[in-house]
């Protein structure tokens, strides 16, 4: 994990209504998943609104292209990836 990530991969199912610890900067923050995360699947550890970067491990992983709630999946029907795009590249980036 890094400080500025807003998502966390899910290292086991996460059953919806499920409460999780998430460790982060020197200690943990307690979250209830509002839906069934899969093992592997991304968790919003914030409200992240729409157009705004998603970062794991540090890294852009791409946009929000709707409002993701705290505890939220969160996958392709809710982030746009970015890395790659042509269109962004020509539009000034992400």
């Amino acid at each position: 994990m890094h400080p500025n990530d807003n998502v966390a991969t899910a290292v086991e199912e996460i059953r919806a209504g499920e409460e999780v610890s998430v460790p982060v900067a020197g200690g943990a923050l307690t979250l209830r998943a509002t839906e069934m995360i899969p093992f592997g699947f991304k968790l919003a550890l914030q409200d992240i609104p729409p157009g705004a970067i998603i970062r794991k491990y540090g890294e852009t992983i791409g946009r929000a292209s709707t409002a993701i709630a705290k505890g939220n999946l969160v996958h392709i029907h809710n982030l746009e990836g970015t890395r790659a795009r042509g269109d962004l590249e020509r539009r000034g980036g992400q």
